[in-house]
């Protein structure tokens, strides 16, 4: 054991030297050197470089001028908000006498500039040194009075970017935000470094580049911002847990860019209840026509409370739902602006043969559907509709002559999966091309599920629709929970968003003026995620809902399949409206990425109670609490507890 030890002991001091030879290195190092990047080129007279791994340029600017009133909190909202972007701002108090002494001088000059543009006959001039007197007066008498107070202020800002052309860029882009509310900026020309300097956290205003304020306009410089989230118009969402003023949200307001929304939040944050809540205050506010596609049950009371409509799916209901239905749509004329009655056919032909291609892919996904497949199903069901005469023309749509025009008419039985299934058998025996022949096979295999004809256990969607959508239900609510989870739920939502957009969507007139204001809302979203076809669907019904007046209402509770997936990506690019309620620990960091929330914002929705969220309205964001009434309450609460035990009590 011994001469284990003394073999050893070379190497242990050996590394021990290594490790303090290290030691007094990094010791005799400054905090600035340890920390600061590899270099800094301030040769520049107009910028700076900042060498490290990746060159970064900055420019540092100073305010150079005012304007005459400054407006608490606006004055400097666009530099503080502006990108990569430094801001120091040195605080000097001036003394009472000093002001006053300044002051006196100040009005004995303005006098006399005043009495020599009287004497010139500039009355133009004469009126504006009279007033900059006068209120040069004012100001002097309050400070000598104790209510006011002179302050000097040097602020400079280091605007920072990956490229000089970037940098040229933003120069100008910042200079043009600023002179929104009459606030100068220049350029620290041959004061770069001492401009650089200024901005760190060292203390040191290096330019003295000062401006005068006093008391009330020093109180527009802090940067202590909150930012005010609505509309004048709208219904009452919540309140604004920052300010305490109430929020007003109007999901169609002009300034929007679109009319969707998503909802991201861990089970039990309160989603379906801030949802129940909207539906129902801007049913009965706005007149907004809702339809929700409801995966969990948790709509039901809703609709009965506002006079609505059930629609519950199920492998026991009669209720059908036919895929292939298809409606006439209003659409503007490219070039006489003009409204016009249109079938399109060909996009129907596409949306049924995605659903068919879910279908045929099953619960498992599986890859043997490919190019080819998807090939016989769109034969197959674009034959369907030739056989029954139905084009792109409207009236090809009713029974009977073209001439006769829609008033009266019997509209054509449509194509049902036990008919396309049919068609498919006679096209697999008149097939003599061998590299189709296991497609069919396949797809006569799979299919047979959903036909009701074989007694097929999701045989559900197969026949004519027994259901037609009432115009001007204040809410529809299509339910099907009793589905299977794992496959026949996200089908159901797929085919149903198809049906959806032809009963609901593409009834509502392009016409702003004719339109109404409609909203759909996808509850669990995420169940969609997996199946390729529904997200391609969901992607056009995101992009497309505008056009028609609709709003697209997203809630789920995984944002992290959201964001794994970048075919769904155009969901959340096309939803000017976000609304965060508490989010579990494990995807803050995702929202935190996606979102540009700051650490603030993040942990808040780690931390905020039940019904208290995030609402991003564009570029604007405020801390919510959604709380609904007692009344509301007896429809909107989703705690089954708390059902069971108000049931206990009536």
């Amino acid at each position: 054991m011994s001469m284990f030890k003394k073999k050893q002991q070379p190497e242990e001091e050996e590394q021990k030297k290594s490790v303090d030879d290290e030691y007094k290195v990094l010791h005799k190092k400054t905090i600035k050197e340890i920390i600061a990047p590899a270099g800094i080129d301030a040769s520049k007279l107009d910028h700076m470089e900042i060498i490290s791994n990746v060159t970064r340029y900055a420019r540092s600017f100073f305010v150079s001028g005012l304007p005459r009133s400054c407006i608490f909190p606006e004055l400097f909202r666009n530099l503080y908000m502006f990108g990569d972007i430094n801001t120091s701002i040195y605080i000097y108090p001036v003394a009472e006498a000093t002001s006053q002494n300044d002051l006196n001088k100040t009005i004995v000059e303005l006098e006399t500039e005043r009495l020599m543009a009287s004497d010139r006959g500039n009355i133009n001039r004469e009126s504006d040194v009279s007033q900059k007197r006068y209120e040069t007066e004012i100001l002097r008498d309050q400070i000598a009075a104790g209510f006011n107070k002179l302050y000097e202020a040097t602020i400079v800002s280091t605007l920072f970017a990956y490229s000089l052309q970037d940098l040229e860029r933003l120069t100008k882009l910042l200079s043009n935000e600023m002179s929104k509310s009459l606030v100068s900026i220049k350029s620290a020309w041959a004061m770069q470094e001492d401009a650089f300097k200024s901005c760190l956290p060292l203390m040191q205003d290096t330019i003295g580049k000062k401006q005068i304020f006093d008391r009330p306009s020093m109180g527009t410089i802090f940067p202590f911002l909150t930012s005010e989230v609505g509309h004048p118009t709208g219904v009452p969402l919540g309140f604004n847990k920052q300010t305490g003023e109430p929020i007003l949200f109007d999901n169609f307001h002009p300034t929007l860019t679109n009319y969707n929304m998503v909802i991201f939040a861990k089970s039990g944050a309160g989603k379906s209840v801030t949802m129940k809540t909207l539906i129902s205050r801007s049913s009965v506010l706005m007149g907004i026509e809702s339809l929700a596609l409801d995966a969990e049950g948790e709509y039901y009371e809703v609709a009965e409370a506002l006079g609505g409509i059930n629609l519950i799916i199920s492998p026991t209901s009669t209720t059908i739902i036919n895929v292939f239905d298809i409606e006439i749509e209003r659409t503007k004329d490219a070039i006489t602006g003009r409204e016009r009655d249109t079938l399109n056919i060909e996009n129907k032909v596409e949306d049924v043969t995605q659903a068919l291609i879910t279908m045929a892919k099953g619960s498992t996904r599986t890859d043997q559907v490919t190019e080819i497949t998807k090939q016989i199903v769109s034969e197959a069901v674009a034959a369907e509709y030739a056989a029954r005469e139905i084009t792109s023309d409207p009236m090809s749509l009713y029974e009977g002559a073209k001439t006769l025009g829609t008033l009266g008419r019997k509209k054509k039985e449509m194509p049902t999966i036990g008919s396309w299934y049919r068609r498919l058998e006679k096209m697999a025996q008149e097939n003599r091309n061998e590299d189709y022949r296991y497609h069919y096979s396949y797809l006569l295999k799979v299919m047979k599920q959903y036909v009701r004809e074989f007694g097929g256990q999701m045989a559900y969607f197969d026949g004519q629709s027994t259901f037609e959508l009432m115009e001007g239900a204040p809410f529809i609510n299509i339910d099907i929970s009793q589905l299977e989870e794992r496959f026949a739920r996200p089908l159901a939502q797929q085919i149903l968003l198809s049906w959806i957009w032809e009963k609901f969507v593409k009834k509502n007139s392009e016409d702003r003026k004719k339109a109404k204001q409609k909203r759909v809302i996808i509850d669990e979203a995420w169940m969609l995620l997996p199946f390729p076809e529904a997200v391609d669907f969901l992607n056009k019904m995101a992009r497309r809902a505008r056009k028609r007046n609709v709003s697209l209402a997203i809630i789920s509770q995984r944002f992290q399949d959201f964001y794994e997936k970048q075919e769904v990506q155009a969901v959340l690019t096309s939803s000017d409206t976000k609304l965060f309620l508490a989010q579990d620990k494990s995807e803050i960091s995702m929202l935190q990425e996606v979102f540009k929330l700051s650490s603030g914002e993040a942990s808040f929705l780690v931390t905020c109670n039940r019904g208290e969220g995030l609402l991003k309205v564009g570029a604007e964001t405020a801390i919510l609490q959604i709380t609904p009434t007692e009344k509301e309450f007896q429809f909107v609460e989703t705690n089954l507890n708390k059902v069971i035990s108000k049931q206990r009590t009536q």
